[in-house]
């Protein structure tokens, strides 16, 4: 007997690659992940240009896909072939996204939204034109958007000078290398790849160690000894996008806000409210935001997955799949950009190392690039339904870059715990209290199929992947993880390290 579950998603087809894909150069750092085999470029869009800032124009023919081999390191990955590049745009040109002459990035969040561990910083350069503001010597809050002291300077890291106390609102609520440099060169390389430009201006307001309720709309500012102080990240977007956008009127410039990127989830990993408090927040920065700038575009929201809180062998994170599920039930205005766990994290499991900042803000740069310039319904690779046949389980998936596939170069988990998924490459099965064997999975097309030692409960079974805290962390990365990836031939513009799609994580029923 056969039953099936699905969730419902919008369809969505494979990336146009406008990246010409990159050679990877050797590197002692640690790499993102097992690199996809590349598949050949899709053809260049063909949407005319319009706005102030076009994207578009007509573009060359794109670049061959080169090696890009990961090397050794904390999570080091197998090199993959890079994919063809795309042929250029024909027509007129590629999408010119929103269209300003300079883009609002609003970074919020806890601590790997402000680079906790991430030090030294990396990226101390900016090789285009991106921006952030200045506050030149000016003393915040009070927030004053028209100071004469303020201007806007080039994008690097560290955005500003790094806090002295814990914990610390902006602006002195930095601790290392944020993603927002990375993310800001990723989105210019693949923007004129495509023949134009899209410049960047970030804005990174999170507090480390916060929950949801000091950086939302109705948080109360507070001040104690020491100089710790935190609830001041949703008055701090609004008064940087109040001085950002003075300060390009008076440039002859025209502003507007791209997107929303939120690192976070750890403070919250119990709240049973979270995917609600998601929204809320997306719903308070478009209803304030949008009269600042102007815009009559919506902002969506891009957000990360957290695999590392809670840390207590077999605890699971209402969070991590809130994080997954919004996007599923808000499509189109909240985006998941996928899970995090494939990257280089610090020695206490929880926070990236600088380069993990990298390789994550390179990730939100082609999801962007995707979503806000492109246009099109980008979905991380994420479940679409369940069914089951005896004792196999089916998950099927909707898988941005085919085929999918195994990264071997992450180590497989629960080897030492949890045992009885020893063999399930990060997936998992139970009922109640009760794991469930599997005796092995395997790749079917869009589907795992999931074979269980023993026949199933007639109700009550759950399937997940990268959904229960191991007994041991993966060696240079975090508690919670899995194997499962997809193809995409991506490439990283800073790190050149390949970044194919992993596998959110999630829990769902078995029918």
């Amino acid at each position: 007997m056969r039953s099936s579950s699905f969730l419902s998603l919008s369809s969505s087809g494979t990336f146009v690659l406008l990246l010409m894909a990159l050679g990877c150069g050797s590197s002692n750092e640690p790499s993102s992940g097992a690199g996809g085999d590349g598949g050949a470029g899709g053809q260049g869009a063909t949407s005319s240009a319009s706005g102030t800032d076009p994207v578009g124009g007509t573009g060359g023919a794109g670049g061959a896909g080169g090696d890009a081999a990961g090397t050794g390191g904390d999570a080091a990955g197998a090199g993959g072939t890079g994919g063809a590049g795309g042929t250029g745009g024909t027509g007129g040109g590629a999408p010119a996204g929103p269209g300003w002459d300079w883009t609002g990035i609003v970074g919020t969040g806890q601590s790997l939204s402000v680079g906790v561990e991430g030090t030294p910083p990396r990226t101390t350069e900016q090789r285009f034109s991106n921006l952030k503001l200045s506050l030149g010597d000016a003393a915040v809050p009070p927030f004053d958007a028209s100071n004469g002291d303020f201007s806007l300077v080039p994008l690097t890291e560290p955005i500003r000078g790094f806090a002295t106390a814990y914990p610390s609102a902006y602006p002195r609520n930095l601790y290392g290398e944020t993603p927002h440099t990375a993310m800001a060169d990723q989105i210019s390389t693949l923007a004129q790849a495509a023949g134009g430009d899209h410049v960047t201006v970030h804005t990174v307001v999170g507090e480390s160690g916060q929950p949801m309720n000091v950086l939302w709309k109705a948080a109360n500012p507070t001040t104690a000894e020491g100089g710790k102080t935190t609830g001041h990240a949703y008055a701090a977007t609004l008064f940087e996008a109040e001085a950002i956008a003075r300060l390009a009127r008076e440039a002859g410039k025209t502003y507007g806000i791209g997107a929303i990127i939120i690192t976070h989830g750890e403070s919250d990993a119990g709240s049973a409210t979270y995917e609600d408090d998601l929204v809320k927040l997306w719903s308070d920065y478009n209803a304030d935001l949008l009269p600042i700038t102007g815009q009559s575009r919506s902002i969506p929201m891009l957000v990360s997955q957290q695999h590392s809180v809670h840390l207590e062998v077999g605890s699971r994170s209402t969070s991590t799949q809130a994080q997954w599920r919004v996007g599923v039930s808000h499509p189109g205005d909240i985006v998941c950009s996928g899970p995090k766990y494939q990257y280089p994290y610090a020695e206490d499991h929880i926070h990236l190392t600088a380069h993990g900042y990298q390789l994550l803000g390179e990730k939100y740069g082609q999801v962007y690039f995707e979503k806000v310039v492109l246009g099109k319904d980008w979905q991380p690779l994420q479940p679409t339904g369940v069914e089951r046949s005896g004792n196999v389980i089916t998950v099927r998936f909707h898988v941005p870059v085919p085929p999918l596939a195994w990264d071997s170069a992450l180590p497989s988990p629960h080897q030492t715990a949890f045992t009885e998924w020893s063999k399930g490459r990060g997936f998992q099965v139970w009922s109640g209290d009760t794991r469930i064997e599997i005796s092995s999975v395997e790749i079917d097309g869009d589907a795992v199929k999931i074979t269980c030692a023993s026949d199933l409960p007639s109700s009550g079974a759950m399937v997940g992947y990268a959904a229960t805290t191991d007994g041991t962390a993966m060696p240079g990365g975090t508690t919670r993880w899995g194997q499962l990836r997809d193809s995409d031939p991506f490439v990283g513009s800073i790190t050149g390290k390949p970044q194919p799609n992993y596998s959110v994580a999630f829990e769902m029923s078995v029918p």
